[in-house]
């Protein structure tokens, strides 16, 4: 009994990554939509996830054992909230991607997901306990999400 209950505890270890992947490249994510650089922020963030993990080495696509392509599908700004009145003080920023990881070394595909879809809102007035803040906060908060459930699937097995 002591043993499974010392067994149980949090472990950084992934569980489902398999041990010949030590190096991943992420090409630059396509973009299906309007919205003019999205495709570099999500990019980004996802290398950016990758490289403060530290359980896979971002490297080139020649030199990688996994290769993580993705593209953006999905970007919406939308009115969330309305003051007393009738004017919009709550906004919410939607970012979707479609996502693939495939193991270059075995030739299969590790995990996919064709929706991969992430939200965050944001007040565009000062409320209680937050400062008001833009689009862009909005969007770059939404994207951190994409970033980090693709992290955790990657690496943690999720």
């Amino acid at each position: 009994m002591a043993a499974l209950a010392a067994s149980c505890g949090y472990t950084t270890s992934p569980a489902l990554l398999p041990t010949h992947l030590k190096t991943i490249a992420i090409p630059v994510f396509e973009n299906q939509t309007t919205e003019y650089t999205l495709e570099q922020d999500v990019t980004n963030a996802v290398i950016a996830r990758f490289v403060t993990d530290n359980h896979l080495r971002v490297v080139d696509e020649r030199s990688a054992n996994a290769v993580l392509r993705g593209k953006v599908v999905l970007y919406r700004n939308t009115v969330f909230g309305f003051s007393t009145g009738t004017s919009a003080e709550e906004y919410r920023v939607t970012v979707g991607v479609a996502v693939t990881l495939k193991d270059q070394v075995k030739n299969r595909e590790l995990w996919s997901d064709e929706n991969l879809v992430k939200t965050a809102n944001y007040f565009v007035v000062d409320v209680p306990g937050q400062r008001a803040r833009t689009e862009i906060d909005g969007r770059k908060e939404a994207i951190e999400k994409i970033a980090d459930e693709i992290i955790s699937r990657t690496v943690e097995g999720w």
